[in-house]
């Protein structure tokens, strides 16, 4: 028995013993560092805004070719989506009947041109009367104009390229009957300047126009930045003048046509082409903008985590506007020296003390 109590009070002992030591060495265990994150102070400022909009190219000038004259094409001298230019013959119209018809009229003309030449000196003779002579002179006149008419409509037969640009498809070939005005024969788009039309919404243009700096970029030929992104992500190099702005909004879509004019000499856009359009030049004064990736999107929802008093973290809801760069501007929930976290929030979470740090400019 006394070797057994023995035994028992030795282990109770190192259990003792052994127990007091994990407290010791548990109480001297450091507690870990907050968690470093780096941090924006938001600070208002003017901030450059880019929009970015579809556009469509329209050519700069078109023109439909068309006839007033009436017969057989008997040549269809261009080639189609071929430049063309001024007085180059796309049609010729059978001429048969318009030349007799001229000569009718010259020989009229001269006809009437004699007499007038005849009784002109009768008449100080008192060889003729006045009425004659007036009747002689009325019939020039009338032959003139039918002279005229006639040499119009042959001169119609042979129809020209009135202006320097593309032709387009030709809708009447050899041998087709001409009608006469209504019938379209074919069109050429003038490609070089060329226009690229676009169309901000009515609320886009209230907040643009809500600042006299901005509001006084939306007037043709202002120095609003416009440039035009194809639809491979290309940009190209000419850039846009504002050209035109329709003083009415559309009813059915409530947007408001701006046009722009591009110098287009590589022919790169195409009239009907869709394009993207990029609008620079437009500034928000004391705006609240911090980096993309600061902000969260959880179930619709945007947010961002703040650092509060006492280096505690906490969840922020907040209402975005425009991207500017890499930054996204912030319409709500955001205020001047709120600190926002950049990189780290994902080592942290709401409740947290953290390690704040200041976010350096390179990395905006």
């Amino acid at each position: 028995m006394a070797r057994g109590s023995l035994v028992i009070g030795t282990v109770v002992l190192l259990v003792t013993g052994v127990s007091g030591c994990g407290k010791a060495g548990a109480a001297e265990r450091p507690a870990p560092p907050p968690t470093e994150v780096s941090v924006v102070t938001i600070v208002p400022e003017t901030v450059p805004e880019e929009f970015e909009f579809v556009g469509t190219v329209q050519a700069y000038r078109r023109v439909e070719v068309r006839s007033p004259v009436i017969g057989i094409i008997t040549a269809r001298p261009f080639s189609e989506g071929a430049t063309v230019s001024p007085g180059q013959v796309l049609y010729q119209i059978d001429k048969t009947v318009y030349e007799a018809a001229f000569r009718s009229a010259e020989a009229g003309l001269q006809n009437a041109q004699r007499t007038v030449n005849r009784l002109r000196p009768l008449l100080a003779d008192h060889a003729v009367a006045q009425k004659d002579v007036d009747d002689a002179e009325t019939a020039l006149l009338q032959a003139q104009a039918a002279y005229d008419q006639a040499k119009k409509n042959l001169d119609d037969t042979t129809v020209r390229a009135e202006i320097f640009g593309r032709v387009g498809k030709a809708n009447l070939e050899l041998g087709g009957r001409v009608s006469g005005s209504a019938d379209l024969l074919t069109t050429i788009d003038q490609l070089d300047p060329v226009y690229v039309s676009f169309r901000p919404s009515s609320q886009q243009l209230l907040a643009w126009r809500s600042s006299p700096r901005t509001s006084a970029l939306l007037r043709p030929g202002s120095a609003l930045g416009i440039e035009v992104v194809l639809p491979d992500g290309q940009v190209i190099p000419q850039k846009g003048v504002l050209d035109y702005i329709d003083p009415v909004l559309e009813a059915g879509t409530g947007t408001q046509e701006f046009r722009a004019r591009f110098t287009n000499q590589d022919r790169r856009l195409v009239p009907g082409q869709f394009t993207r359009v990029r609008i620079s030049g437009i500034a928000r004064p004391q705006a609240i903008a911090i980096p993309q990736r600061a902000v969260q999107q959880q179930m619709g929802r945007r947010l961002v985590y703040v650092v509060g008093q006492g280096d505690t973290v906490s969840v922020r809801d907040i209402v975005v506007g425009p991207w500017t760069g890499d930054r996204w501007i912030v319409e709500q929930g955001l205020a001047a020296g709120d600190r926002v976290i950049v990189d780290g929030f994902q080592k942290t979470g709401p409740g947290a003390v953290v390690r704040p740090v200041p976010f350096g400019e390179a990395a905006r």
